[in-house]
């Protein structure tokens, strides 16, 4: 053989041994006379035989494998040499401690050069850290496919590299069209706070408690308002020394209905403690129409930002204005001076169609830009954006309206919202009869 062949062969088999000592599972080969022919470092870890000890050896018996026992493993691992595929076989091996551990083993035939058998290699691993890797895989196939919330596995540059089936529908889209793409294209608002807090996992490390996050997915129906209960992994790799950082795995479930339900229940007990402080309140008013006012009031925390009381004047025909909070900046609610003059409402006004129906009426503008001349037109506050107007009955009797405004960076009035408004007219009402009786 030439230097240069002799230095190719010596080469590669430098380049086989770095190979066979660098894999994570142990590995032995077997000629066709039952021979070892390698052996490499794994399996020195697991059964505490070196290479050189190892390597030359014919079959396992009296040494890796009690003689009871050697006999049926041998059998079965050659077989592999005459069937095509892998073979998978459970035994039990000898340490050179004279411990025995039980292996998953891997074997397969080899072939020699004119496809002849020329031997068997096997691969194996201690039982249980087969069984780890092996839930570990089942479990990942159990998130992505099976889970009953949300998993989405995004890389370093934040675009999800893995959706599952729950995921894709809590998004609006399916398991494939989301990966590579930015989150933004699924999700609306509230991208930048989930943005952020994947970037704080990727630097940081995972939280240690979930967050709730809010956020507005697109639809094929339109947008949907969400509130999603979310956990954080960081993903790294085992490979490095350094591990490396893989991506985030975002864990979330869909707690919309319930935090929507407790949104609605602490809105009606503060809504109903309101009108039982305004209740109290108004007893301990001489002037009836002062009395309306401090309904007016309370009434105003946290629902809107200005109110109006018109009377109703000549059978209904003309509105007269009664009471009103500050147009140009917040205040209380004040009697205008004087008895004040009519509102020149135009017809089709939201007032006056709350007064021929005899139930309320909601109006909104969402041109942001034409709201000012929006208002304008309807006489109410430049910043107003949404209105609710509610009838005032007493008696039997249509006495007025009381006009409910909001600026344009609060929602509109929902339906909620109308009940709470005719419950204050209600009370409003009657204040404004006893006055008309006192006057």
């Amino acid at each position: 053989m030439s230097a240069s062949r002799s230095g190719t062969a010596r080469v590669d088999g430098d380049l086989l041994s770095a190979l066979l000592d660098g894999m994570d599972a142990a590995l032995c080969a077997f000629d066709a006379d039952g021979v070892i022919t390698h052996w490499n470092r794994e399996a020195e870890r697991i059964l505490g035989w070196p290479a050189d000890e190892a390597v030359g050896r014919r079959g396992l018996a009296g040494w890796a494998a009690r003689p009871a026992d050697a006999a049926g493993i041998e059998a079965r691992l050659m077989a592999a040499m005459d069937e095509p595929g892998r073979r998978l076989h459970e035994f039990a091996l000898l340490r050179k401690d004279g411990g025995r551990v039980l292996v998953r083993t891997q074997s397969a035939g080899v072939r020699g050069a004119d496809g002849r058998p020329a031997g068997v290699y096997c691969a194996f691993g201690e039982v249980h850290t087969q069984l780890d890797f092996e839930r570990s895989v089942a479990l990942s196939e159990a998130l992505f496919d099976d889970a009953p919330w949300g998993v989405v596995v995004v890389d370093a540059d934040l675009r999800p590299a893995v959706v599952n089936a729950h995921a894709a529908q809590a998004l609006g889209t399916s398991r494939t069209t989301l990966l590579g793409r930015p989150l933004g294209d699924a999700v609306v608002q509230g991208v930048d706070q989930l943005e952020a807090a994947l970037e704080h996992v990727l630097a940081e490390g995972a939280p240690r408690s979930p967050a709730e996050l809010w956020a507005t997915v697109r639809t094929p129906d339109g947008t949907r308002r969400r509130c999603w209960r979310s956990g954080f992994l960081r993903l790294a790799s085992p490979l490095s020394q350094e591990p490396a950082p893989l991506g985030v795995a975002w864990l979330f479930q869909d707690v919309t209905d319930a935090r929507l339900a407790e949104q609605d229940a602490d809105r009606l007990r503060f809504r109903a403690s309101q009108l039982h402080r305004a209740g109290a309140a108004a007893a301990e008013c001489e002037d009836p129409v002062e009395a309306a006012t401090v309904y007016l009031d309370f009434a105003l925390a946290g629902f809107a930002d200005h109110a109006l009381l018109d009377a109703a004047r000549g059978g209904g025909a003309r509105l007269v204005r009664v009471a009103a909070t500050p147009s140009e900046a917040p205040g209380p609610v004040a009697r205008v001076e004087g008895g004040g003059l009519p509102v020149p409402y135009a017809p089709g006004h939201p007032a006056l169609r709350a007064l021929d129906r005899v139930g309320a009426v909601r109006a909104s503008t969402w041109s942001s830009g034409a709201s000012e001349v929006w208002a304008a037109e309807r006489h109410w506050p430049r910043d107003t954006a949404h209105a609710l107007c509610a009838v005032l009955r007493s008696r039997g009797r249509t006495l007025g309206v009381v006009t409910f405004l909001r600026s344009g960076h609060r929602p509109p009035f929902e339906r909620p919202d109308v009940a709470y408004a005719e419950s204050v007219a209600v009370r409003v009402a009657a204040s404004v009869d006893l006055a008309q009786l006192s006057g």
